[in-house]
């Protein structure tokens, strides 16, 4: 008796979880008007983080929906601890934006345990353990890449395919920082005549921009273009690169991403030659896409930004619209 009695908790427990999952095995979610929901920042150290945490906050106030905000102020440790703390307080759903792949993917399976929805934005968790459509709902963004790939064919086509290149790099173990740097040199091996001569990160930051250029344009007097991640790191440098005694857009051709407002001035004095946009507007998306979701609809595995691109012929009609 006593073992039917756990066989039949175990049955249960089973048929439990089987009905808070849905397609894939993925959580339900019901449909309401308003939704309780975290949204847990990696850092808002940047421009950019800023400006994609106003857009989340600006919607979900436009909703009436009540948004959980947390910042882990640059620590994987504490985004951990953030997303643990949405899943105990039992949230409707979670948007994600990992600052590294790996260690945050352990947290994407105990939300789907949890039966709470996850979406993972702007920066993806590790793609050969976790899977969009099974272990979390999808990922929105930018394509890091194709923008890595859009700033190399940029440089290569001012230069005429000359050019000793430093490349700032961003946060080490980062999605945008792996794809940005893949795509363009997987761009730039056609074209021997661009050489990377130094690289190393800057972790996105204007200051870290100044700092690691003040000390790489010592050592490499010779460089004739820089590649930035981020608008932060490019602007630090410009700045680093004029202390020294060169002048940006001049001696040095400075190409990065993001797409921000003080990018595109700086494109407007002749500092900055171009920028990749990478948008930070995640909040009508995001939302839309959870409301979608829980109406039954087909979510695609990834949904990509359409990004724009900022150089000399645009970057002054395109200043209103930046962020």
């Amino acid at each position: 008796m006593k073992m039917k009695t756990v066989l039949l908790t175990a049955l249960a427990s089973m048929f439990a979880l089987a009905a808070a999952q849905g397609d894939g095995g993925l959580p339900k979610l019901a449909v309401k008007s308003k939704y309780r929901v975290c949204f847990n920042q990696s850092e808002m150290n940047s421009t950019w983080r800023k400006a994609q945490t106003k857009s989340m906050q600006d919607e979900a106030k436009r909703l009436g929906w009540t948004l959980i905000f947390t910042n882990a102020n640059g620590s994987v440790e504490q985004q951990i601890a953030d997303v643990r703390s949405c899943i105990a307080q039992r949230v409707d759903a979670i948007f994600l934006p990992p600052r590294e792949e790996k260690p945050l993917t352990p947290v994407v399976l105990e939300a789907k345990r949890a039966g709470i929805p996850l979406f993972v934005i702007d920066r993806t968790v590790d793609e050969e353990a976790v899977k969009a459509g099974r272990d979390y709902v999808t990922f929105i963004g930018s394509d890091f890449y194709a923008e890595g790939r859009r700033a190399a064919e940029w440089l290569v086509k001012t230069t005429g395919g000359k050019a000793k290149v430093i490349e700032l790099l961003g946060s080490p173990g980062s999605t945008p920082a792996i794809d940005r740097a893949n795509g363009f040199h997987d761009y730039i091996k056609k074209y021997p005549g661009i050489q990377v001569i130094a690289a190393q990160t800057a972790q996105f930051t204007r200051e870290e921009g100044f700092n690691v250029m003040k000390r790489l344009i010592r050592s490499y007097p010779t460089a004739t273009a820089v590649y930035a991640h981020n608008d932060e790191m490019a602007l630090g440098a410009i700045t680093a690169a004029r202390e020294a005694g060169f002048t940006p857009g001049t001696d040095i051709t400075f190409v990065s991403i993001d797409g921000q407002r003080s990018a595109l001035e700086a494109i407007i004095l002749g500092k900055l030659g171009a920028t990749v946009e990478c948008s930070p507007n995640f909040g009508p998306k995001a939302f839309q896409t959870l409301k979608d979701y829980a109406a039954g609809k087909k979510i695609p595995a990834r949904i990509i930004n359409d990004d724009r691109f900022f150089d000399l012929s645009n970057a002054l009609k395109s200043l209103s619209s930046a962020f």
